[in-house]
């Protein structure tokens, strides 16, 4: 099954922004791909972003989402957040 592209904005935040050089970016990925299938295509691009994996977050339209099997289904400009852990406490 082939599905469109779309095109989304992804912010970077805190260590995922170090490790990406990089603070936002627009970049284009199928309109339809689980949680974990959209982080592949981010490490794809960054690929140093594989060193935070266990612990990363992302929120989607401002929403948390896990990396696993969710189904995200994205409509152009949607913003899609990259969150690390956040250090102390």
């Amino acid at each position: 099954v082939v599905t469109s592209c779309t095109r989304v904005v992804a912010l970077y935040f805190a260590r995922s922004a170090e490790l990406a050089g990089v603070r936002s970016e627009i970049i284009s990925v199928p309109q339809q791909l689980t949680s974990l299938q959209l982080w592949e295509e981010i490490v794809k691009r960054h690929p140093r972003l594989a060193a935070i994996q266990d612990q990363v977050v992302f929120a989607v339209r401002q929403e948390y989402v896990l990396l696993g099997d969710q189904l995200l289904v994205l409509q152009s400009g949607d913003e899609v957040a990259i969150i690390p852990p956040i250090s102390g406490g």
